[in-house]
């Protein structure tokens, strides 16, 4: 079966984007453009370690440009997403990995989610490990994203994984499942 990539240049819509209630909620990664929509499945803490991984892409491309590269230091309000996803909502596949780069000759951040390949589906017949080739990886999906739109996809992820948490009853920030520091209570709280 040979490898479908999904690749989205500077697409319409980037987005992360949840189906069900808080505790139950599956999350997805939405790219659309021209009537077209991928949309693939990850876990809350992809999209969190996702999130997270870009602002520090990005932090670190502007750093190294020395404030040239057309990065907004915070995300443009004027363009952030809060509709729901696109419809109809249907899974390519469910993510395993991820990786994204700063692509300093286009300005344009690139993320990529490779679909989760069981142990088996990747060893030869030895045992070894399969080496895959572009016409024969797992399914992907690819986007190539301006400064801002990457800044607004990070924060509307962030946004989307402190939402379904409960809010601290002193402070109101979402608690975090690992704890939190709360500013009004006196230590740590769990």
């Amino acid at each position: 079966m040979s490898r479908q990539v999904h690749f989205y240049d500077q697409p319409e819509r980037f987005v992360a984007g949840t189906v069900g209630q808080p505790g139950a909620r599956a999350f997805y990664l939405q790219a659309s453009s021209r009537g077209r929509i991928t949309s693939v499945l990850l876990e809350k803490t992809q999209v969190m370690a996702l999130a997270e991984r870009i602002e520090e892409v990005l932090d670190e491309a502007l750093r190294r440009s020395g404030g040239e590269a057309p990065i907004p230091a915070v995300a443009p309000a004027e363009l952030l997403d809060t509709a729901p996803l696109d419809v109809p909502l249907e899974q390519e596949f469910r993510v395993g990995t991820m990786a994204l780069a700063w692509d300093a000759r286009e300005d344009c951040l690139v993320v990529e989610a490779q679909a989760y390949v069981e142990e088996d589906e990747g060893a030869d017949e030895d045992g070894g490990e399969t080496v895959f080739d572009d016409e024969n990886g797992p399914d992907m999906l690819r986007v190539r994203l301006s400064g801002a739109m990457a800044r607004v996809f990070a924060k509307r992820a962030l946004d989307l994984v402190a939402a379904g948490r409960r809010p601290c009853p002193f402070c109101n920030l979402p608690l975090d499942p690992e704890g939190h520091l709360c500013p009004r209570a006196n230590g740590y709280r769990r």
